[in-house]
Formats: C-alpha cells, sequence, structure tokens
C-alpha cells in the first residue's frame, strides 16, 4: 500500500479484521494513520463518535462505579482500577482526585471522542477512548464486570455526536514543551537563584517558563546539589527496592492531555523482554527500558523541606516517567524514599546542553 495515500475506512476495517491481535497504536502505525482515524474507521459498527466535552464527561463516569483508567505515551502505560470521585472541573485544568484514579487533564488537548464496543469470544468489551488533534490518544477509560452498564450508556448517549461520519480530520503533530530550546540563553546563575527560592514543586513549570529552558536543559544545567544523573538501571533498582520495603511511592505518566497518578505501595515487579511491569491488584504500568535515554534524580526545595524525585527522559527530550515517594502537601519527605533516591548508582553528568 502506498504510504503516502491514507487508507479509506473500509481498507482500514479490513487491515483490522486481517489482523485481529494486533494492538490498535502498533496497527495504526502500519497503516500510516493514527489511532484516532483507525477507531473512526469503524463508526457504525462497533464505534459511535461522543463529543470529548470532559467535564461533562468526568461527572458522569462516577455513576458508571468501578472501571480500568489508562494513560499513555509512547514509553509508558500507566493503568488504574478504581471510581473517577472527587471530580473537579475546569476548562483549562480539570482533576480527579480519587484514592485509586488520579488525574490531571488538560481540556483544550481532548479533540475527538469514540465509545468503542469490541467482541472478544463470548464477552463484549466497552471502552470511552480519547485523542488529541494529531490522532494521539490522551485517555481511555475501560469497563469491568463491576460497572454500571446503564450508566455508562446514558453517558454514552448524552455524549453522543452529530457526525457519525467514518473519517477524522487530524493535524500534523505538535512539538511538546518539553523540547530543548536551542536559542535559551538562561544564565546559570539565574536558573540556581530561582531554583533556590522554589516552595512549591507546582512552581517548576513556571520557573522553567520564565527561563525559557526545557525540563532537561534545567535538570542538566542546574549542578548536582540540585540534579544528579544515574544509571538507566535504576528505575529497574528503585521498584524492586520499593517493593521489598512496602515503599509507597507516586508514580506519574502524562502526555500532552492528560497525567495519571499512581499513590502507594508497589508489588509485583515483573520485568519481561524490554519492559518492565508493575501488576500490582489496581495498578499496571508498563514501562519501556530501551526507550530509556537519562534518569535523573531531582532535588527541589519546598517550604517543608527538599524532596526528591527521579526523572527519566527519551532521546527526544520528553519526560517517560516520574516518581516521588508519597507524601501529601504540608508533610516532608519520607525518609526511606530519600535514602533510596541518593543511593541509587550514579554516572557522571553530561555538559549543559
Amino acid at each position: 500500500m502506498d504510504q503516502r495515500v491514507k487508507p479509506a475506512p473500509h481498507e482500514i476495517r479490513r487491515a483490522r479484521t486481517d489482523n485481529p491481535k494486533t494492538r490498535e497504536r502498533d496497527l495504526a502505525a502500519q497503516l500510516g494513520i493514527s489511532e484516532a482515524e483507525l477507531v473512526a474507521a469503524h463508526c457504525g459498527d462497533g464505534v459511535v463518535r461522543i463529543e470529548p466535552r470532559v467535564n461533562d464527561l468526568l461527572t458522569g463516569l462516577e455513576a458508571v462505579g468501578e472501571v480500568m483508567a489508562l494513560t499513555r505515551n509512547e514509553s509508558a502505560v500507566h493503568e488504574k482500577i478504581g471510581v473517577y470521585d472527587k471530580v473537579v472541573t475546569g476548562n483549562h485544568n480539570a482533576m480527579v482526585l480519587g484514592d485509586n484514579i488520579d488525574l490531571r487533564i488538560f481540556p483544550k488537548i481532548w479533540a475527538h471522542g469514540f465509545a468503542v464496543e469490541k467482541r472478544d469470544g463470548g464477552e463484549i468489551r466497552r471502552s470511552l477512548q480519547f485523542f488529541d488533534d494529531a490522532g494521539e490518544a490522551v485517555h481511555k477509560v475501560h469497563l469491568r464486570p463491576a460497572s454500571n452498564l446503564y450508566a455508562y450508556q446514558k453517558l454514552v448517549a448524552e455524549l453522543e455526536s452529530a457526525n457519525q461520519e467514518p473519517t477524522v480530520a487530524v493535524s500534523a503533530a505538535k512539538v511538546s514543551d518539553d523540547v530543548e530550546n536551542p536559542d535559551a540563553s538562561a544564565s546559570l546563575g539565574d536558573l540556581r537563584d530561582r531554583w533556590s527560592q522554589l516552595t512549591d514543586v507546582h512552581q517548576f513549570f513556571g520557573m522553567l517558563k520564565t527561563l525559557k529552558l526545557s525540563r532537561r536543559q534545567a535538570v542538566r544545567m542546574v549542578g548536582q546539589d540540585y540534579a544528579w544523573l544515574l544509571d538507566k538501571d535504576a528505575v529497574g533498582a528503585m521498584f524492586h527496592h520499593a517493593a521489598e520495603g512496602e515503599m509507597p511511592i507516586m508514580c506519574f505518566v502524562g502526555n500532552r492531555g492528560c497525567i495519571q497518578i499512581h499513590s502507594g505501595p508497589v508489588k509485583s515487579i515483573k520485568p519481561m523482554g524490554p519492559w518492565i511491569n508493575v501488576l500490582d491488584e489496581t495498578f499496571h504500568l508498563h514501562l519501556r527500558t530501551d526507550h530509556i535515554d537519562e534518569v535523573w534524580a531531582v532535588r527541589k526545595p519546598t517550604k517543608d523541606g527538599h524532596v526528591t524525585s527521579l526523572e527519566v527522559y527519551g532521546a527526544d527530550g520528553n519526560m517517560i516517567i516520574q516518581f516521588f515517594g508519597k507524601r501529601h502537601e504540608g508533610e516532608g519527605e519520607r525518609d526511606d524514599w530519600r535514602f533510596l533516591a541518593e543511593n541509587l548508582p550514579r554516572i557522571p553528568s553530561p555538559t549543559a546542553a
């Protein structure tokens, strides 16, 4: 097939039928289309296009009960089983602050939505799938046996779009905010001065924006009292130490439209090929270790004392995944987490970019 000409919806559906076991993301890549285009091709055939009205979605999901929330990027997949409760709506930022499902959402990025029914043997698997304007998945909600099917169908009916065409217009992929700025002119002194005055980890992004630095440029530049480079195997070592010590951690995986957080212990750590997998009762994580370019331990001042994160970057400079010791606002950092982060294997830092 000529990759310069996108396949028609009937060709996409035929490819899906011919490759039933291939994951949607992989099949879309093989066809030279986005995942949103692959899903849209099935509108009227197990797929209903829905409006990505994030606030209505979040407030309607609580009645659906137990579901699995999935957020991913190119290198990590984060899955949490729970309920969408403690919802905070907003047009620029929305949040779900439940004990299990914990999300930070950027509604303006959510461009396309679909309700998907897929037959699997005698079962029908149902999910809500949302994509950005480039057709990249930002968030998915998968029903479980305990889900309230009536509430789900009511929510789909409320969000159903008038447009049920089997095609979707997608734009070119956006450049991430984390891409390094070749024209960055911030001085080391200015960076260290602003860094030292942080009182909350949430101020970090604003600092980067003011200085016009990417996150990785800043950690490479600031100095080893605030950020130091770790061996790429540090992530696996951290998981095993955290599991052995029953240490509660926070694990963040995100993309342009959504960040999903696990807070709590990790127990079942299963490496498989290039993947590190966490396979716990309500939390699954799948991390491609062969995509890891750099791992940094990063120390940020707060009003409660400094906190230490592990930040994992891909070759493109984007952050794949981030870890903290579990803590609440107003609490100091856990001693066991700080000890672990400070004693993972280090390697010499590269020259500042």
